[in-house]
């Protein structure tokens, strides 16, 4: 299979413009992926770009990684029903820099490639435009009717917040990245998501207007869940490429715990196993749902390409300690199991409030389990929280010294699958 076909079998393809296929089978072809900063690290939902990446990378094409430390400064307004607060330059510099240093994780940018992947951002260019030059240069290229016809403009304008000038103008700084790169990497597709189909064609649009060039562009499919939910959130709030902000525990729980359905579809999206593998899971699949041989293998695979086989093999360890004899006391688990738990939040709270006995609720609200004791009151009545493998039935409940583990260690769970060790100190 060619990167196309690949592509639209994996379920990565959208929208392509015409000739786009036939660029890519005449020639090594550079192609550019603009990356977001509005936080100092990527979450799941940017795994699908930088796979985009990867695959053309593999296929022997020039991947360019566009980091938008200029256009980081505006605001998309694509997918967005009001405008986003600006970053300071300051926080956009610290949010390009998280961003370079998870990108090199998964390209290859040794020089002696003829396909070596290259990084840029465009603050390098535009730091040096003036707004005069800017509407004589790239503003005449385009007409107000051309923008305001893009979906992302229309449905703003059409709203109750309206768009400024300043998420008018997002378009002509991204078709303006693409024949900046046109001109000096010669680079002739851009990809991106499907929300992104407006901007990306307004960039191949400049360049042949401007440089009377030929440019390329294909997107694909936003992730959705079949639950309806948004895709990468969890009641914590984003899963993050940042061991910091998810733990490679919590990630791999994250990918078990997809649906049939979503594993089904993800299995090909996040993974690079070959189409046979694929279709041997899938049959499996279908013979044992129950097993989560899917899931399992979803699980590994994604965990492993972002935080590599030690990380995936300490979060298995961690699993198999919280889920596999949930039916054994939490006694049973040694201080060696329990300090060794990689990835469960860890909390310390002071041994003298514990001596002296506190009742769970605010124990619970004042370790950060939850967010208030309204919140923990209303989780310990629904019988969502279990203290040391014990559910807990009535916010009467005291917590002791009788109740630490080995003298020290509280194993706390809220719902099915976050677990929390409390360490008296």
């Amino acid at each position: 299979m060619n990167l196309i076909e690949e592509l639209r079998w994996r379920g990565m393809l959208q929208d392509i413009m015409p000739g786009t296929e036939e660029q890519l089978k005449k020639e090594m072809t550079t192609a550019y992926i603009g990356f977001d900063p509005t936080a100092d690290s990527l979450h799941i939902g940017s795994l699908v770009p930088i796979l985009l990446l990867v695959h053309l990378q593999k296929a022997g094409h020039k991947p360019i990684a566009l980091l938008g430390g200029a256009t980081g400064m505006i605001g998309d307004p694509s997918m967005k029903s009001e405008e986003r607060n600006l970053l300071s330059e300051e926080q956009l510099q610290v949010n390009v820099e998280g961003i370079r240093n998870q990108l090199a994780r998964f390209l290859d940018f040794d020089p002696a490639r003829p396909n070596a992947a290259e990084m840029v951002n465009n603050y390098d260019w535009f730091k040096n435009i003036s707004f005069i030059h800017f509407l004589r240069d790239v503003g005449k290229h385009l007409t107000v009717n051309y923008m305001m016809a893009k979906d992302s403009v229309k449905k703003r304008i059409e709203g109750d917040t309206g768009i400024s000038y300043t998420e008018f103008a997002y378009q002509l700084m991204q078709g303006y990245d693409f024949y900046w790169l046109y001109a000096h990497k010669n680079c002739k597709l851009q990809m991106g998501g499907s929300d992104q189909w407006g901007n990306i064609t307004t960039g191949t649009e400049l360049v042949r207007r401007k440089a009377g060039g030929e440019a390329f562009a294909f997107t694909c499919p936003l992730i959705t869940k079949a639950d309806g939910g948004k895709f990468g959130k969890t009641e914590k709030g984003n899963v993050w490429l940042d061991p910091g902000k998810t733990t490679p525990y919590q990630f791999y729980q994250f990918w078990l715990n997809a649906s049939d359905s979503d594993a089904e579809k993800w299995i090909k999206i996040f993974t690079f196993l070959p189409q046979p593998a694929i279709d041997e899971l899938l049959a499996k699949h279908q013979q044992d749902a129950g097993a989560r041989e899917l899931q399992k293998a979803l699980a590994r695979a994604v965990t492993v390409f972002v935080h590599g086989e030690e990380e995936y093999r300490k979060a298995i360890e961690t699993t198999e300690k919280l889920f596999a004899n949930q039916h054994a006391p939490a006694e049973a688990l040694s201080v060696e199991d329990l300090e060794g738990m990689d990835g469960v939040v860890k909390f310390d709270y002071a041994a003298d409030k514990i001596s002296a006995g506190v009742d769970i609720v605010t124990f619970l609200a004042e370790t950060g389990i939850f967010p208030s004791k309204g919140e923990a009151r209303k989780n310990v009545q629904g019988g969502g929280v279990s203290v040391n493998r014990k559910k807990v039935d009535s916010i009467a409940l005291n917590i002791d010294n009788t109740r630490l583990l080995h003298g020290q260690y509280l194993l706390v769970q809220k719902g099915k699958k976050n677990y929390y060790l409390v360490k008296a100190k």
